[in-house]
């Protein structure tokens, strides 16, 4: 990864650390980030990278259903742009959850790890906003959109050129608002096999959902 996109995520991984435990200081609630949102079904298809970056997820292609949240990262009234999120619930090989959480950002090689705000849910691009650790070094995964209920997934390793590496068909026909009450994605708890979270982001992400988790009264 080069300096210029190291200093871009260490600076936007500290201002979403900032965020993080302001809000979850303020706000203890089950979610202090993305409070509400629509959960709903969709389709993974998961094209197959030509040339992989050592993470069997993105490598190799498959099919399968998952659950998907979109929301508004503080929860502000909608006629107020707000920090969209994305969140994907995939099933590892060994039949435990692993969550993707994306935020709305750029999409250059700085603006990539530069939270922007929009006033509907795919109006900008998303990314993970902090890179994984993966076997060909800091990997970043971003979603576009344009509205039809398609999202295209892409990665790309640290600033270079994005791949597009699968395609997230999402329902519209089974938002259920019981389902959001109870489910909490936690990309620190449930990771998917080869996106290894780095221990800097997992110290930025960690205050939020601790929070989160005792607020509902987890272990």
């Amino acid at each position: 990864m080069s300096s210029f996109g190291r200093a871009a995520s260490v600076a936007g991984g500290a201002a979403l650390g900032v965020a993080a435990r302001t809000v979850g200081a303020v706000r203890l609630a089950r979610k202090p980030l993305h409070p509400s949102g629509r959960v709903v079904s969709a389709r993974l298809q998961r094209l197959g990278l030509r040339s992989g970056v050592g993470v069997a997820f993105l490598d190799e292609p498959g099919d399968e259903l998952v659950l998907v949240r979109e929301s508004r990262a503080v929860g502000l009234p909608e006629r107020l742009p707000d920090i969209q999120g994305l969140a994907i619930r995939a099933t590892n090989p060994d039949g435990s959850p692993g969550d993707l959480l994306l935020a709305s950002t750029g999409w250059g090689r700085l603006t990539r790890y530069v939270l922007t705000p929009s006033f509907t849910t795919y109006g900008r691009p998303m990314t993970t906003l902090l890179p994984y650790q993966s076997p060909r070094g800091p990997l970043l995964l971003g979603a576009r959109s344009d509205g039809a209920g398609v999202v295209e997934l892409s990665c790309a390793v640290g600033s270079g050129p994005w791949r597009s590496c699968a395609e997230l068909t999402v329902s519209d026909d089974d938002d259920d608002a019981a389902r959001d009450r109870t489910i909490s994605f936690d990309p620190v708890m449930n990771q998917i096999p080869g996106l290894q979270q780095y221990p800097a982001v997992v110290r930025l992400r960690e205050p939020a959902y601790r929070s989160a988790r005792r607020s509902r009264g987890d272990a």
